[in-house]
């Protein structure tokens, strides 16, 4: 790494000039064809080119994103670099294998045009560059790529006069492989039986942080040379799990972001002989796993000034966003909490908790200043709106492309979320929410996903092919799940019946 200036973009912009860029932009830059996509890069080739060859760049990796949010790619040597970026370069039947069966086996395979301006060196090897791509079938825009659909809806709230930003709460477990190749947490010195703590320890605790630091240092070095304002490193409640705080940006770069930090973390914690799981709840006492999404609005003509802070206090339309958010609060879960695991961790309180006797997790559609068991907190430091039910599983261009259209989509119909719960709604009773209006968050993948259906905004974001592909594999992982005999089953009922 010495020696090696490793940058998370090779353009390098304020997020104000980000943002002046993207709104001289006319329409179809969020709607352009094919032949448009590459004219865009065409001025751009021999710069990217040279600085990437700077840096020592071997292989290029241009990767688009799948249903699911998984960057899939083909490597290319430098040498193919140009093609690449004209569009001559590797072609996919993306519908053979990213879950979306509309198209045949009879018909055009996509293309993918990479985006010069997300450019990523892979730190832990110089040698290789991660480009984002959009994909492109017979012309146009494919219409199940997920980052076009992100895209597309952050052009539509620039037409409306908003720009959105997002800062992510990154959450994960590190695990390794025990001696009899069972997977087990990597920092854990207590007896897997016995006597445990009555309340973890490992929160915030300063000698689980200094066993952890072999592999924080190389974390935290990395972030800090790709310039993303890594401010802190958390110990958090569940043993071995961990949150990264970082600075926000741009939706499309910080969707990005998120999908590189997903693979630079895994190649790390293998450098170390462990790996990483995005699993929101591994265990049954553990905490979940979150990745919450902080979203903040400026208006597109006042670059820098946030459109939710009104002198000191929260500005009306921020109380609308909360108000769109609201009112597509199910569908919306489908999309940032979107495995049958993730409902787990969307509970109360956790029989056996090691952590305390509530989970911190949100059960309502509801928000509240600073309430951190409401789905939607208004925090007490920064003016920017936290949904607390999304996961590290979620494809966050779609997560965020519903988030910014569900908030804009407020603000423009002037959406009264109603008053603010400020009060533990883990001590709340049923009758309680039913007096004050407050809906349950969906309870398990089939709930949220009959509420993405039905959801008419959701299927404007993700568009109809989209749309469709996303509830039938959501239909097919939950009818596969309930196929499924779990422990939890055995143990309750083989003796009991």
């Amino acid at each position: 790494m010495t020696g090696i200036t490793i940058v998370s973009k090779l353009k390098d912009r304020k997020v104000k000039d980000r943002v002046e860029a993207n709104t001289a932009f006319d329409k179809k830059v969020y709607y352009e064809c094919f032949d448009e996509a590459i004219e865009r890069n065409r001025p751009r080739i021999d710069e990217v080119r040279a600085r990437l060859e700077a840096a020592g760049v071997k292989y290029v990796m241009s990767s688009w994103i799948d249903l699911h949010g998984i960057p899939k790619t083909k490597p290319v040597p430098m040498s193919d670099f140009e093609d690449l970026c004209l569009g001559k370069g590797p072609q996919f039947a993306v519908h053979s294998v990213s879950f979306v069966p509309e198209l045949t086996p009879a018909d055009s395979d996509q293309v993918m045009v990479p985006d010069l301006d997300a450019v990523y060196i892979c730190p832990w090897d110089n040698t290789i560059a991660i480009i984002f791509a959009d994909l492109f079938w017979e012309g146009a825009p494919y219409n199940v790529c997920p980052r076009q659909a992100l895209k597309r809806a952050i052009h539509e709230a620039q037409q409306k006069g908003y720009v959105g930003y997002a800062g992510i709460e990154p959450e994960f477990i590190v695990m390794k492989h025990d001696e009899n190749g069972e997977p087990v947490k990597a920092f854990d010195d207590d007896p897997r039986e016995g006597l445990r703590p009555r309340r973890q320890a490992f929160g915030y605790d300063v000698e689980y942080s200094m066993d952890s630091m072999p592999f924080l240092k190389e974390l935290i070095d990395i972030l800090e040379g790709m310039g993303w304002n890594l401010h802190d490193v958390v110990a958090e409640g569940a043993y071995s799990q961990f949150e990264l705080d970082f600075t926000y940006t741009d939706l499309l770069e910080m969707a990005d972001r998120f999908v590189f930090l997903r693979l630079l973390l895994k190649e790390i914690a293998k450098s170390h002989g462990m790996f990483v799981t995005f699993m929101p709840k591994p265990t049954v006492g553990d905490w979940r796993s979150g990745a919450h999404i902080n979203l903040s609005l400026q208006h597109k003509d006042a670059p820098g000034e946030n459109a939710f802070k009104d002198g000191d206090k929260w500005s009306d339309t921020a109380r609308f966003a909360v108000g769109g958010l609201m009112q597509h609060a199910e569908a919306l879960t489908a999309l940032t909490c979107p495995i049958v695991n993730s409902y787990n961790g969307l509970v109360p309180r956790v029989g056996g908790f090691e952590g305390g006797t509530v989970t911190w997790a949100p059960t309502n559609i509801t928000y509240g200043y600073n309430n951190r068991s409401a789905q939607f907190r208004l925090p007490q430091n920064r003016y920017s709106l936290e949904n607390r039910a999304a996961d590290m599983t979620m494809n966050i261009y779609l997560a965020l492309a519903m988030t910014l259209t569900a908030s804009v989509h407020g603000i423009s119909n002037k959406i009264d979320p109603g008053e603010p719960t400020d009060r533990d709604l883990y001590s709340m009773t049923e009758e309680e929410f039913k007096e004050a209006g407050i809906r349950r968050l969906p309870r398990n993948l089939m709930l949220a996903t009959n509420a993405l259906r039905e959801d008419e905004l959701a299927k404007h974001v993700l568009g109809p092919v989209m749309h469709n592909s996303y509830i039938t594999y959501k239909n097919d992982e939950w009818e596969r799940y309930h196929q499924a005999v779990t422990d939890w089953e055995v143990q309750e009922y083989i003796r009991l019946y």
